[in-house]
């Protein structure tokens, strides 16, 4: 197929290029269709999900539609969508569903929005939190290199917006690393976030391949250090995806390079491949092995690891400071 040929949003495949309702040229789930990464490994028996449902998950769905929400919930395919939007809750995507990067564990569209922002996103963002009544919010958003800050004016409007309309709701924000430029990672941090949030998603030796090549372990670790020694009040967490073949001592070496950073929270999950164009799994975590590494987390000082088979960086968010593993058996 010709990398010129632009396919109907209704015909398109994971791998495929498109056009998008606002004319932005993406691939669908971020990554071109490519040769089979081989079979997939058989799912052990724990990793299976509670599908739920209901009035509550109606609603979120209704809002998040109504109001045109991007949420990460359904972007990247996340595996705990229907518990979260059956509990009300949902992570509210900002600055569109088309990110300027492709790393290759992630199944959000890429391509390149070429400035364009939704200048309505603040006022519908901060009335859908109203909506679903929501005490506590995690905004993330794709990155968007092709913006000469990165979207963090953008960003910073959204949080004041929620926090206007919204004013007893805390804000995660869960964000990109902006290219490493400390002035807007500032700009949100002023915003009024009560957390702040970028994931370093593995090990350094397997960051490339498998983040976008305009990330690094390095940059990661500048911004949440600098977040930290800049609101020193605000809670700084990042997130890792553990089967794509690192080992223990990577684990723990990359726990210590966070707390040496100020990082206060730490998530682990299983990396899930979304389609088979994406970064293949090496192994599945065992529950025992997340549980390990959450009590080793907790030795070396941080003030929450979340650690299971299905975490994500914003999964059960606001129960974060309960010191329970968010209520995970």
């Amino acid at each position: 197929m010709s990398d010129n040929k632009l396919i109907p949003l209704v015909q398109v495949a994971s791998g495929d290029k498109f056009v998008n309702d606002r004319g932005i040229t993406a691939i669908k789930d971020g990554i071109k269709t490519a040769a089979s990464t081989g079979d997939r490994l058989p799912k052990p028996d724990w990793l299976r999900i509670r599908v739920r449902g209901g009035a509550t998950y109606e609603k979120v769905k209704g809002i998040v539609h109504e109001h045109r929400l991007a949420t990460v919930c359904e972007e990247a395919k996340c595996p705990n969508m229907s518990e979260c939007w059956s509990a009300g809750t949902a992570t509210i995507m900002l600055m569109g569903d088309v990110c300027t990067r492709a790393c290759r564990f992630c199944a959000v569209n890429t391509g390149n929005p070429r400035g364009w922002l939704d200048s309505a996103e603040p006022a519908s963002t901060a009335d859908a939190v109203r909506l679903m009544g929501l005490k506590y919010v995690v905004l993330t958003s794709v990155n968007r290199d092709d913006l000469p800050d990165g979207g963090a004016a953008h960003y910073a409007a959204c949080v004041h917006k929620v926090k206007e309309i919204n004013p007893a709701t805390a804000v995660e924000a869960l964000t990109p690393d902006f290219l490493g430029v400390l002035a807007d990672v500032e700009t949100v941090l002023d915003s009024g976030v009560e957390v702040f949030a970028q994931n370093i998603e593995t090990v350094r030796r397997l960051t490339h391949p498998v983040r976008d090549s305009r990330a690094s372990y390095e940059q990661t670790l500048a911004v949440l250090a600098h977040a930290k020694a800049y609101r020193p009040d605000v809670i700084t967490k990042t997130s890792v995806m553990l089967g794509l073949g690192e080992t223990e001592d990577e684990v723990l070496a990359t726990m210590d390079d966070l707390r040496a950073a100020g990082v206060d929270v730490l998530t682990f999950g299983q990396y899930l491949q979304p389609t088979v164009n994406h970064y293949p799994i090496d192994r599945y975590v065992s529950p025992q092995e997340f549980e390990q590494y959450r009590e080793q987390g907790l030795e070396k000082g941080f003030l929450e690891v979340v650690s299971g088979v299905f975490v994500r960086s914003s999964y059960r968010a606001e129960q974060v400071l309960q010191k329970n593993n968010v209520g995970l058996a």
